[in-house]
């Protein structure tokens, strides 16, 4: 059987990435609209009309505006965007978050889509807070650095010419858009403190999350928490530390839909870092898009992955 996708906004870098991994399965037709008529609600419509699925790849106020424009028509959607994330009546779609999460994103007509940073400190924070090592109110921070196609468009262009510094912290006022579907997917209670950052790389992300130790939370407790809570999953892989040396690389999963986790540090000296290194462009967008546009088809969750 043969399912059509519609990718409003293909052009941007999500949208391409997305086209990319679909184009060329036979299970899988693009609908397109013609260039010239592409801000056109009119043609927008009648691709959301010919859709089995459609995929967000907008600002979060024209994914809105695409919602409403489709409200009355039976075709499932994917928001790539941040506008739907926390809203209850959509489901979000982190596969691997819950026993019972591929069930509910392969009945859903709205999936959001998880955020790049959203879906690293989302991958460690949840099973950790499951199995009490970490509590809902503690006062924690994340950190985190991400190649520059994170920031769209206009920071990529800043970046190929040159113009860009190495590197840069951002987000300082504490009001990054991640933050809310961080704290719903969790439970978190108290708001953490989020230090992203960029890097002078293309793509390629490492998510940190920085814990005091003690005789109830070692480091042996937070990876044993971590794998029995990812086994078996395709996308989502518990290393140990040994294995991955002195330097953890942010591009390391580049090209791929893995989320890599490792525990590190030294129960003596009483501090550990959780680390999760993924691609933000693979299983941060356009590839966790893709597993929920499988799932929600009934088809291999892992084609074109």
């Amino acid at each position: 059987m043969t399912y059509s996708v519609f990718i409003d906004g293909e052009a941007g870098t999500t949208g391409l990435q997305i086209r990319d991994r679909l184009r060329g399965r036979a299970d899988i037709r693009l609908v397109q609209v013609d260039p010239a008529r592409r801000k056109d609600p009119q043609a927008r419509r009648e691709a959301f009309a010919a859709a089995d699925v459609a995929i967000l790849c907008l600002p979060d106020e024209a994914a809105r505006e695409a919602v409403a424009l489709c409200a009355d028509l039976p075709t499932r959607i994917i928001d790539a965007s941040t506008a739907h994330r926390v809203d209850p009546d959509w489901v979000y779609g982190f596969a691997e978050l819950s026993p019972e999460m591929c069930e509910r994103i392969a009945s859903a007509r709205r999936v959001s889509n998880p955020g790049c940073y959203s879906t690293g400190a989302i991958a460690i924070l949840a099973p950790l807070i499951a199995a009490g090592l970490i509590q809902p109110d503690e006062a924690l921070a994340i950190n985190a650095v991400s190649g520059y196609s994170g920031g769209g468009k206009a920071l990529i262009a800043e970046y190929e010419s040159g113009e860009a510094p190495a590197h840069f912290v951002y987000g300082l006022s504490q009001g990054h858009k991640h933050i809310p579907e961080i704290m719903r997917q969790t439970g978190l209670t108290r708001r953490p403190v989020f230090a992203p950052a960029v890097g002078n790389f293309a793509q390629g992300m490492a998510v940190q999350l920085p814990l005091h130790l003690d005789q109830n939370r070692s480091i042996d407790a937070l990876h044993q928490a971590l794998a029995a809570h990812y086994h078996g999953q395709r996308f989502i892989r518990v290393t140990r530390s040994e294995a991955i040396g002195a330097r953890l690389v942010p591009t390391a999963h580049n090209g791929t839909n893995l989320v890599e986790i490792s525990v590190h540090g030294d129960d003596a000296a009483g501090c550990a870092t959780v680390v999760a290194v993924l691609d933000n462009l693979g299983k941060g967008a356009s590839g966790a898009a893709v597993q929920n546009l499988n799932i929600m088809l009934g088809l291999d969750e892992a084609a074109s992955l």
